[in-house]
């Protein structure tokens, strides 16, 4: 898969894009990322991508036509397929673990990086296909949210993870009922006087497996009870769940 980004900053992403696990899947390019510089496309001598906002307010809003001038470019070097087209915006959809999922097994897109104020929504309107959000807060910029994303994906490709049932253990993942994870433990058996859960020592795989569960669903109760009501409304939580669910509240 291809994501094309659309960036006035491409330098932010060397690091990122060369560093810890899943820098195996941009390196053999099962997630290949091509960085566009916005500036390119600037207009006039100093390249200017940005222009005061019609009916004044303060900052900058990007230009329709740079964006569109250096879209065009992406969407060329791409075989001129029409590929999704993201913005990531407070307007989009919170990105959530069955999105990326979407994403992980999809072709790519061309992820769009606002700056300033925000976007000529001419060019939102007329090219931009997905809006996406990380939470309801505000960042300077698109770039960390771009890789966000990216590494999300990259870190579901075969290959990437050291251990391929590693991802299948992490919080909202179908796979574990949508449910959060469970705490975790290494060595050594004692730190500052804590000691490591007996059941984990007992080398019992299924009491294990059963204090694991149950560790989920009381983490979940407490932090996300939202995902028990959508867990227990598709049918994924049997009387066990449900006994040991009564005895934590």
């Amino acid at each position: 898969m291809r994501f094309d980004v659309i960036t006035l900053f491409p330098e932010l992403f060397g690091p990122f894009l060369s560093s810890g696990v899943t820098r195996r899947a941009f390196e053999s390019k099962q997630v290949e990322v091509v960085l566009w510089n916005l500036r390119d496309h600037g207009e006039g001598k100093y390249r200017r991508v940005d222009d005061r906002p019609f009916g004044g307010g303060p900052g900058m809003v990007m230009m329709a036509e740079p964006l569109s001038a250096c879209l065009d470019q992406a969407v060329a070097a791409r075989g001129g397929q029409a590929p999704p087209v993201v913005l990531f915006s407070p307007a989009g959809d919170v990105l959530g673990h069955s999105a990326v999922q979407g994403w992980a097994s999809g072709e790519g897109a061309v992820l769009i990086c606002g700056r300033y104020e925000g976007l000529d929504q001419r060019f939102v309107d007329a090219r931009v296909t997905h809006q996406v959000s990380l939470g309801d807060f505000v960042l300077s910029g698109g770039e960390i949210a771009a890789m966000a994303l990216l590494d999300a994906v990259a870190r579901l490709q075969p290959g990437v993870l050291a251990d391929p049932a590693s991802h299948a253990q992490d919080s909202f993942n179908p796979e574990l009922d949508g449910l959060l994870d469970c705490p975790h433990y290494t060595r050594p058996e004692h730190w500052r006087d804590q000691p490591v859960p007996d059941v984990l020592m007992s080398g019992h795989h299924a009491q294990v497996e059963r204090w694991r569960r149950d560790q989920r669903l009381r983490i979940t109760a407490q932090h996300r009870p939202e995902l028990i009501d959508a867990a227990r409304a598709a049918g994924r939580l049997d009387a066990t769940d449900e006994k040991s669910l009564l005895k934590k509240l």
